[in-house]
C-alpha cells in the first residue's frame, strides 16, 4: 500500500514539475519584490478560484492603480456582500502611491496562459446583451481607459460573474465617490437574472482570442 502511495505522489510531483516548466517556458516568470501577490492570485498571477482571487497578469497599469486606490480609500471592499474584496483592504492599505505604481507595473509585465472557460451560458443570447456593454468596454471587450472601463477578456469568467452580481446587488459600486462603480451599477441592471449574467459572460469568453 505504501509503495502505491509513493508512486502516486511521485507521479503527481512529476506532472506538477512538467506543467510548471511548461508555464515558465511559455510565460517567463517576472521576479519582483511584489511576488507575494501570487500567494492569493496564483503563480504568474493566473488566478485562484478557491480563494476567489482573479487572474491579474497583463492587466493595464491604470486599472490596477485605480482599483488599489479604491481599496486603500475604502471605496471598494467594505460591503458585507463583498467578503473577497474585504480581504484586499489590508493589502492595499499598506501601499503608498509609489508602491501602487510599482505593483501595477509588475502586474502588467507578468504573463500567464489565458483563463480557462468555466461558465456555461448561452453566448448567443449574451451577444445581444453585450451590446450595451460595448459602449464602454468596446466591441472586443478590451476596455477603454478614457471611460475607466477595464479589459474584460483577461480575467477569469467566474470572477466576471461575481463582480456583475456584486454590482447588481450593490455589493460593489455603491460607496460615496465611486462614480465609475455607480455607472456600472446602473448599466448592469439590464441583466435581469443570474442566467443573463452567465449568458453575457459566456459571450465575453468568445472575445478572448479576438
Amino acid at each position: 500500500m505504501q509503495s502505491s502511495v509513493n508512486k502516486i505522489v511521485a507521479t503527481v510531483a512529476l506532472c506538477v514539475a512538467f506543467q510548471t516548466h511548461a508555464a515558465e517556458e511559455d510565460f517567463p516568470l517576472v521576479q519582483d519584490k511584489y511576488d507575494y501577490c501570487t500567494v492569493c492570485h496564483g503563480v504568474q498571477l493566473m488566478g485562484n478560484a478557491i480563494l476567489k482571487a482573479p487572474r491579474l497578469s497583463g492587466m493595464k497599469t491604470w486599472y490596477t492603480e485605480l482599483q488599489l486606490r479604491n481599496y486603500r480609500n475604502e471605496t471598494r471592499g467594505l460591503h458585507a456582500e463583498d467578503p473577497y474584496g474585504y480581504e484586499m483592504l489590508p493589502m492595499a492599505a499598506a501601499l503608498c502611491d509609489d508602491q501602487i505604481r510599482e505593483v501595477a507595473q509588475f502586474v502588467s509585465a507578468t504573463r500567464s496562459p489565458p483563463p480557462p472557460v468555466t461558465v456555461a451560458g448561452n453566448a448567443e443570447k449574451g451577444k445581444a446583451l453585450y451590446t450595451s456593454c460595448a459602449a464602454c468596454h468596446g466591441v472586443d471587450g478590451k476596455g477603454n481607459e478614457a471611460l475607466g472601463s477595464p479589459d474584460l477578456t483577461i480575467t477569469n469568467d467566474w470572477y466576471n460573474v461575481i463582480q456583475l452580481k456584486n454590482f447588481k446587488s450593490g455589493g460593489r459600486g455603491g460607496a460615496p465617490g465611486d462614480m465609475l462603480g455607480a455607472q456600472m451599477r446602473a448599466s448592469v441592471q439590464i441583466l435581469t437574472d443570474d442566467d443573463a449574467i452567465l449568458d453575457v459572460v459566456s459571450y465575453i469568453n468568445t472575445l478572448q482570442n479576438k
